[in-house]
C-alpha cells in the first residue's frame, strides 16, 4: 500500500467509524448474539485472493458490529468504564503508524523518554510523593492492565524478601488483602509461586463501607508472625471493583512499614477522580507506598490499554525482571545511561503507549480532565438520589465516586433476600438492549452496580436509564 492508498483507505475507515459513533446509540448495550453465532455467518477459511476494503466494511457492519458489546456507548452503565476518545484514538493511529517495539531505549529513544516524561506528569498532576518521580530512584512505567501492574511489584517484592530470607523460604510468604481486592490479586499469587493457603483476603463490611480495616490486617500478621510465616506484601485499594471501597492508606502503610512489608495501592478506577482537589485526599497516605497504580484507559479518556504504574525504588522491579542476552546489548543500555523498560515488565516487547497519554493530557489540559471526572459523579448523585426517591429500592453502600450500588427490595419474609429478584431485574434491563449493568453480591445480598464513565453519557441517559429499571421492576413485581 503506497502513501495515497493509504490516504484513500483510511478516509474511509474514519468515514466508517465515525457513522459508528453517529449510530452509537441506536445499538442493544449488549450484544443480544447467541453464543457461535459468527461461525455461521464467515467461511471455514481465509480467501484466496483479496478482497476489496468495501466488503470487509460491509461484512463488519452486517456480522461484527451485531457482536460487539458497546462500552463506548452513553447507556453503559456495567462493570467500570473504558474510556475512548478522539485524543486517544489519534495516538492509537499514530502509535499503529509508527509500529515500534519499544523494549529498550535505544530500540525507539522518544517512546522511552516521552513515557517517563508523561508519567512525571500525571504523578504531579495526582500528587505523588517526589520519590515516585523518574528524577530520583523510583518513576513510572505504562503496563497493559493493573493486573500486569499487581504482578511485576508482587514479583519485586518476592524477590525481595527472598534475598533476606532465603529461596527457601518461598512456602513461608504471606499476601495480604481486602476480600474486595480484585482477583487480579489472586492470579498474581498463581503465577508468583505463592501458596494458595498464604493469600489472606480478609473479610471487609458494611460496618467499614467494605473497606480494609487496619485491625483485621494486624490480627492476620500477628497471627501468621507467631505461625514462623513472613508476611511481606499488603495491597490496598482505592475504588474496589465491587462498591468502590477506599481502603484507608495512612494506618495501612504504617502496619507495613512496622513489619518490613511490600505496600501496593491499586487505584485502577478511582485514581483518575483524584486528580480533582476535592478526590485527592482519598490519597493520603499513598507516601507509604512502595508502589501505586492507575488505570489511564479506564476513566481517564486514554483507549485502552494505558495502566500507569509507579515505584519508589526501580532497582526492586530491574532486579527481578531483567535479562540481558547477547542481541539486546548496546552501548547505550550498558553505560547504565538510560532507561530499558523491557526489564520493569513481563513481556520483551511494548507499543508506542504514551503517545496517546500525552495527546490526552496535552489536547484536554487539566482543567478539562477535572470537569469531565466530576461530571461523571455528578450524574451518578443524580442517579443516587433517582433511587432514593423510590421506596422500592435502596443505596446499598454509600457512594463515594461515580458508581452507584443498589437493588430492589424484597418482601420482609423473602426467602433468599432478593437475591432472584434483582437477578431477574438486571436479566431484564440488559437484555432489553436499551441499558447494560452488571452486578456484585455484598453481604450475601445481589446488587446492582451503575457505573457512570462513557464519555458521551448525559443527564437525559441517566434519567432514561432510571425508567427502564422502574418499569421492569414494575414488571417483576407485578408477577410475584
Amino acid at each position: 500500500m503506497d502513501a495515497e492508498q493509504l490516504r484513500e483507505n483510511a478516509h474511509k475507515m474514519v468515514d466508517f467509524i465515525a457513522d459508528y459513533y453517529k449510530s452509537l446509540e441506536s445499538y442493544p448495550v449488549l450484544s443480544q448474539v447467541q453464543p457461535g453465532y459468527l461461525r455461521e455467518l464467515l467461511p471455514d477459511s481465509a480467501p484466496d485472493r483479496p478482497e476489496s476494503l468495501q466488503d470487509v466494511l460491509d461484512d463488519i457492519r452486517q456480522k461484527i458490529i451485531p457482536g460487539i458489546t458497546h462500552w463506548q456507548s452513553p447507556n453503559y452503565y456495567a462493570y467500570y468504564p473504558s474510556n475512548s476518545s478522539t485524543a486517544g484514538f489519534l495516538g492509537e493511529m499514530l502509535s499503529a503508524a509508527f509500529n515500534i517495539v519499544g523494549f529498550s531505549w535505544v530500540s525507539c529513544p522518544a517512546a522511552t523518554e516521552l513515557e517517563v516524561i508523561v508519567l512525571d506528569w500525571l504523578a504531579k498532576m495526582l500528587k505523588l510523593p517526589d520519590q515516585f518521580l523518574s528524577s530520583g530512584q523510583g518513576g513510572g512505567v505504562i503496563q497493559g492492565t493493573a493486573s500486569e501492574s499487581v504482578l511485576v511489584v508482587l514479583l519485586a517484592a518476592r524477590d525481595k524478601i527472598l534475598r533476606k530470607s532465603g529461596k527457601r523460604s518461598l512456602e513461608k510468604l504471606v499476601v495480604y488483602a481486602s476480600d474486595q481486592t480484585h482477583s487480579c490479586m489472586q492470579k498474581a499469587c498463581q503465577i508468583a509461586g505463592i501458596y494458595t493457603e498464604n493469600l489472606r483476603l480478609l473479610k471487609a463490611d458494611q460496618n467499614s463501607n467494605y473497606a480494609l480495616t487496619p485491625d483485621a490486617v494486624s490480627e492476620a500478621i500477628s497471627s501468621d508472625l507467631s505461625e514462623g510465616l513472613i508476611p511481606f506484601f499488603l495491597c490496598a485499594t482505592i475504588g474496589t471493583t465491587s462498591s468502590a471501597a477506599v481502603d484507608p492508606l495512612s494506618a495501612l502503610g504504617k502496619i507495613s512499614k512496622a513489619n518490613d512489608m511490600w505496600f501496593h495501592v491499586d487505584a485502577a478506577y478511582a485514581g483518575s477522580a483524584c486528580i480533582c482537589p476535592e478526590y485527592n485526599h482519598h490519597l493520603d497516605g499513598v507516601e507509604e507506598a512502595d508502589s501505586f497504580g492507575m488505570n489511564a484507559h479506564k476513566w481517564f479518556l486514554t483507549n485502552f490499554d494505558c495502566s500507569a504504574l509507579w515505584v519508589k525504588d526501580r532497582s526492586a522491579l530491574i532486579q527481578s525482571l531483567s535479562t540481558n542476552p547477547e542481541f539486546l546489548r548496546n552501548k547505550a543500555s550498558q553505560e547504565h545511561t538510560v532507561v530499558d523498560f523491557k526489564d520493569w515488565q513481563v513481556p520483551l516487547g511494548r507499543r508506542f503507549r504514551s503517545l496517546k497519554l500525552w495527546m490526552v493530557l496535552r489536547l484536554y489540559g487539566l482543567e478539562n480532565l477535572q470537569h469531565y471526572i466530576r461530571n461523571h459523579i455528578k450524574l451518578a448523585e443524580e442517579f443516587e438520589q433517582l433511587v432514593n426517591s423510590d421506596s422500592r429500592f435502596e443505596v446499598v453502600t454509600p457512594r463515594t465516586f461515580s458508581l452507584v450500588c443498589f437493588r430492589l427490595l424484597p418482601q420482609p419474609d423473602h426467602q433468599d433476600d432478593g437475591y432472584k429478584l434483582n437477578y431477574d431485574l438486571l436479566d431484564a434491563v440488559n437484555s432489553s438492549g436499551k441499558i447494560f449493568l452488571s452486578h456484585t453480591v455484598l453481604s450475601g445480598k445481589f446488587v446492582l452496580r451503575f457505573a457512570v464513565g462513557a464519555p458521551l453519557t448525559e443527564e437525559t441517559h441517566i434519567k432514561a436509564a432510571w425508567e427502564v429499571l422502574q418499569d421492569q421492576a414494575t414488571i417483576i413485581l407485578a408477577e410475584i
